[in-house]
């Protein structure tokens, strides 16, 4: 799907269609976490935040228990 931006004030929006939407399960008052690596544009419906914070904990504890493991692996 090709998309443009479309003038908002000064701003530029990025309309994304109700079919889009139901397929992600987002609505009108779901938060995104918007990331790009200067390149790509990423959105990511944020569904649950204690779900995303309990990801992040345990993601944390992963890295403390293993760096030496996790740094081999990245070579």
């Amino acid at each position: 799907m090709i998309k443009t931006l479309t003038k908002h004030g000064n701003s530029l929006a990025l309309v994304i269609e109700k079919p889009v939407l139901e397929l992600l399960g987002a609505d009108a008052e779901t938060p995104f976490d918007i990331t790009t690596d200067g390149q790509v544009l990423i959105l990511s419906p944020i569904k649950d935040k204690g779900q995303s914070e309990a990801f992040s904990a345990a993601l944390d504890k992963v890295n403390a228990r293993y760096p030496k493991a996790l740094k081999r692996l990245a070579e």
